[in-house]
C-alpha cells in the first residue's frame, strides 16, 4: 500500500519531533555574534523558547556599515524580519513607518524602561529601548604620563583639552584623538561631544526640530572645530580611511593614540579599553567645548546621554504579538543585568544593579550620568543629513570643500528632508 503524501507528513513530523506548529521569529542585528553580546542573546532565546514551546528564536547579524542599507531593502520588499535592532534618534526615526505602534503592548513595562524618547513621536512609542548611549573621551593615562600631563587631572575645559593635545602631539609618539571616519561616523561624535556644551537647551530643541539651521552659527561652529582640530594635528593621518569600528578603537586599545571619543555602553567603551588596557590605565572625561553656551558653566563639560539601542516590531510580521514579548524579554532585568555585566551595556532598565561594579572608567561615567547629561545632536538630524554630512565630514578634512560650502549644501538637506 503506497503511503498517502498527507501520512507520510505527519509521520515524518512524528519521527523528527517537530510541531506542526513550529513558528520561528527572525531577529535582525549587528551585536548577536559579538562574543561579549553572546551569553545575553544566548540566555534570552533559551528563555523565551522555553516559555513558548514550538517557537524559535533566529538570530541573524548583519555587518554594521551596510545594516541599515540591507534593512531598508528587505522592509521595502515587505520581507524584513519579525523584529530589529536599531540606533535611537534618526535612524529608529526614520523607520517609524514600519514599525508596529507599542504604546498599548509595553504599559507593563514602560515605567521599567528609560530612553523612550529616542524611539518614540507625538503619536507614540515604536521600538523598545535597551541601553542608555553617550559619548565621553576616553584616554591613556601612560600616554598622558609620558607626555608630563598629570594623568589624575583631564582637562576639562578647550584651552586646557587644547594644551593636552599640543603636549601629545610635541612628545611626537602618537596623535592626540583616535580618529575613524571612513564612514563619516567620526562627524557624528564630534558634533554631539560638542554641541553638549556648546548649545543652549533651546538650540538643542530647534536643531531637532529643524529651527537651527547647518548654517547658523551655533551649528557651523561645529563643523569649523572639526576643520581645525584636524588642521592642528590632533588627528592621525588618513581618518577617513580607518573605520571606525573597530579600527579606530583597536588603535586606542594598542595605545597608538591618547584620546578616543568612545561610547559608554555596548562597544567601544570602557569595559573592552579595561581589558586591553588595564582598568588603572583608562580615564574618562566629558569633552569641553571651543564656546560655553549661556545655560553651561565652564569647566563643568556636559556630555551627550539618550537612549542608545532599541528592537522595533515589523508591523508586517505575521507573528507581531510574539516578536513584542521577545523584545520585552531582551528588556528585562534578568536579560538587561546579563548584558551589563558582560558586555558592559549601561542598561535602559533601571532595575539592573550596577553597585558592584569595579571599573575605575565605568564609576566614573555612572557618577557624571548622575549629574550631567545633553542631548544627542546628531541623533536628532534626519537620516538625509547625517547621510549628508557623513560625506562632507570626509571632504573637510581632505580640504575638498569649505565650512561654509558644507552648512549651505546642508541647508539644502535638512529643508528638503522636513518638508
Amino acid at each position: 500500500m503506497r503511503m498517502t503524501l498527507k501520512a507520510a507528513l505527519m509521520l515524518g513530523t512524528l519521527l523528527t519531533g517537530t510541531s506542526a506548529w513550529a513558528q520561528e521569529l527572525t531577529v535582525w542585528d549587528w551585536k548577536s555574534g559579538d562574543p561579549l553580546a553572546a551569553p545575553y542573546y544566548q540566555k534570552a532565546k533559551e528563555v523565551f523558547e522555553a516559555r513558548n514551546p514550538g517557537v524559535t528564536i533566529n538570530y541573524v547579524m548583519q555587518p554594521n556599515d551596510q545594516y541599515y542599507t540591507l534593512l531598508g531593502t528587505a522592509l521595502s520588499s515587505n520581507s524584513g524580519p519579525d523584529l530589529f535592532l536599531m540606533n535611537g534618534g534618526a535612524q529608529a526615526k526614520a523607520r517609524f513607518g514600519a514599525l508596529l505602534k507599542l504604546d498599548d503592548k509595553v504599559a507593563d513595562i514602560k515605567g521599567d524602561l528609560v530612553g523612550w524618547e529616542e524611539f518614540s513621536d507625538a503619536s507614540g512609542a515604536y521600538a523598545i529601548p535597551l541601553s542608555i548611549q553617550g559619548f565621553v573621551i576616553y584616554y591613556n593615562k601612560k600616554l598622558y604620563t609620558d607626555a608630563g600631563l598629570d594623568p589624575a587631572n583631564p582637562p576639562k575645559t578647550w584651552a586646557e583639552l587644547t594644551k593636552v593635545c599640543d603636549a601629545i602631539k610635541a612628545k611626537g609618539a602618537v596623535p592626540c584623538f583616535a580618529m575613524g571616519n571612513k564612514e563619516g561616523f567620526g562627524i557624528e561624535f564630534w558634533m554631539s561631544a560638542i554641541a553638549a556644551n556648546s548649545w543652549t537647551a533651546q538650540e538643542q530643541a530647534d536643531f531637532a526640530a529643524g529651527k537651527l539651521k547647518w548654517s547658523d552659527a551655533p551649528v557651523k561652529a561645529i563643523l569649523q572645530s572639526w576643520v581645525d582640530a584636524n588642521a592642528a594635528g590632533w588627528f592621525p593621518q588618513g581618518a577617513n580611511s580607518t573605520a571606525k569600528f573597530m579600527d579606530e578603537y583597536e588603535g586606542f586599545m594598542r595605545s597608538e593614540s591618547a584620546n578616543t571619543i568612545g561610547l559608554i555602553s555596548d562597544v567601544a567603551h570602557w569595559k573592552q579599553f579595561d581589558e586591553f588596557l588595564e582598568p588603572a590605565n583608562v580615564g574618562v572625561y566629558p569633552m569641553p567645548s571651543p564656546s560655553v553656551a549661556s545655560d553651561k558653566k565652564e569647566g563643568e563639560p556636559k556630555f551627550p546621554l539618550a537612549g542608545g539601542i532599541g528592537y522595533g516590531i515589523n508591523k508586517a510580521s505575521a507573528n507581531a504579538d510574539l516578536a513584542v514579548e521577545f523584545a520585552k524579554v531582551l528588556a528585562s532585568p534578568e536579560l538587561e543585568q546579563i548584558f551589563f555585566n558582560d558586555a558592559g551595556a549601561v542598561a535602559a532598565n533601571a532595575k539592573v544593579d550596577t553597585a558592584g561594579v569595579k571599573s575605575p572608567a565605568a564609576i566614573e561615567i555612572l557618577k557624571i550620568m548622575a549629574t550631567s547629561g545633553a542631548p544627542m545632536a546628531h541623533a536628532n538630524a534626519t537620516a538625509k543629513e547625517l547621510e549628508e554630512i557623513h560625506r562632507l565630514s570626509q571632504l573637510l578634512l581632505n580640504g575638498e570643500t569649505t565650512v561654509d560650502e558644507a552648512a549651505k549644501r546642508m541647508d539644502e538637506v535638512q529643508a528638503e528632508a522636513r518638508k
